[in-house]
């Protein structure tokens, strides 16, 4: 298998020319110049609305199905199962209120304490709308894991959806979502899982996670700001959302509302390409490629962030509280300092050339949670084109700059 190549990958990022080192990649990161040239080569070819006549028409039409097809590479889903959708957010908008029109008293969702608050917010209103109970999962604080031990008292006949997420987009931590689905699906409840923060940084397959909806965002994986949504073909099909008249009732284009972002939809494929093509030439089919190519990635993230864990532990010890202690995350990091405001700690990154935001970033209850005494923490995600010249430089300033604030 060919090695990690660093510096061929990064030669792709025109925004690494900038000298900034970033660390906001669970934010969303930065473009590599093949989606760029995707999404500016569909938008000034011949474009018009979807058809089989002209050029245009054929573009639109073609850019549709590539979307879908790469998708459903990525996501080892079904191609007419794949909806696009302006963010996970909206998606998950959307498909609470689809699913809640059959939900009543007496009906329950579940949702955890582990997600970002677009995976539960809509399902809390959705619940509240619709007269439905709303039970929780909580996580250990001092540990980051979600706790599971309590499915057997919280799932019942009664549970119509469980929301929970693949990833923490805060912590980090991966819960056991396999082991979730299996419970929910065996009292007959449906599964939406989050995986837009997991799919930055792992090879996905729907049907091993028990994911019945799943939920991803390009951005996060060096593509355009979108989103997508996958699951069978057959479960979209029994669902009726509200939708005009006039529109198509096809599955899976009766969930995407008006004329679709064409040139958007052929830079998220770009960025599919783009990874499959990471790892060395292509293999023989998209699917092979991506899963050669995330092995090289995963292998080169995970030694970076040990690598800050280690040093942390060194030269910070007691000064910095790493906040997910699971043994199975993703190679993001989040940080408070006692006594120490994780916002001027954020300034003094940022006048080093270093991105690394402080905040809560929407994991409302995740970080209500943990009890931090400050309006945040610090974020630090490691990306594919994250560099040992950009750790080696974050924890010089970070170390210099806690140490200075004690």
């Amino acid at each position: 298998m060919p090695e990690f190549d660093i510096e061929r990958l990064r030669s792709h990022f025109p925004a690494l020319d900038s000298g900034v080192a970033f660390f906001d990649a669970p934010g969303g990161t930065q473009t590599p110049r093949q989606v760029g040239e995707a999404i500016a080569a569909t938008l000034t070819a011949p474009l018009s609305n979807r058809g089989t006549r002209s050029v245009s028409e054929l573009n639109a039409e073609r850019v549709v199905e590539e979307f879908r097809s790469a998708y459903a590479d990525l996501l080892a889903a079904d191609p007419r199962g794949i909806v696009y959708g302006r963010s996970a957010t909206q998606l998950t908008y959307d498909f609470s209120r689809h699913l809640s029109k059959d939900w009543g008293p007496g009906d329950e969702v579940v949702v955890t304490r582990l997600d970002h608050d677009s995976n539960v917010r809509p399902w809390v209103q959705a619940a509240e709308h619709s007269g439905a109970t709303l039970r929780w999962i909580d996580i250990d604080p001092a540990t980051g894991e979600l706790d599971l031990t309590v499915i057997d008292t919280i799932l019942t006949e009664r549970t119509r959806l469980v929301a929970v997420t693949a990833a923490s987009n805060l912590i980090g931590t991966i819960p056991d979502v396999a082991a979730l689905a299996d419970a929910a699906h065996s009292v007959g409840s449906l599964v939406y899982v989050d995986g837009v923060h997991y799919t930055a940084h792992h090879l996905v397959d729907i049907a091993e996670l028990g994911a019945d909806f799943f939920v991803c965002s390009p951005y996060k994986f060096m593509g355009p700001h979108c989103a997508v949504l996958a699951a069978a073909p057959e479960l979209l099909e029994s669902i009726t959302p509200d939708k005009l008249l006039p529109s198509t009732n096809a599955v899976p284009e009766r969930f995407e509302f008006g004329t679709l972002p064409y040139e958007i939809m052929a830079g998220a494929t770009a960025a599919v390409d783009f990874i499959a093509g990471i790892g060395g030439p292509p293999l023989a089919d998209r699917r092979a490629s991506l899963k050669r190519s995330h092995h090289q990635i995963a292998a080169h993230e995970r030694r970076l962030a040990s690598h800050i864990l280690t040093e942390l532990d060194r030269d910070l010890g007691g000064m910095a509280v790493v906040h997910s202690k699971a043994e199975n995350r993703t190679p993001t990091l989040f940080l408070s300092f006692p006594g120490r405001r994780s916002q001027e700690i954020s300034a003094e990154l940022h006048q080093a050339g270093i991105h690394a935001p402080a905040g809560s970033f929407y994991a409302y209850e995740t970080f209500q949670r943990l009890g931090i005494d400050d309006a945040g923490g610090l974020r630090l995600g490691i990306a594919p084109y994250t560099s040992a010249r950009d750790v080696d430089r974050l924890l010089e300033v970070l170390t210099s700059s806690v140490s200075a604030l004690s």
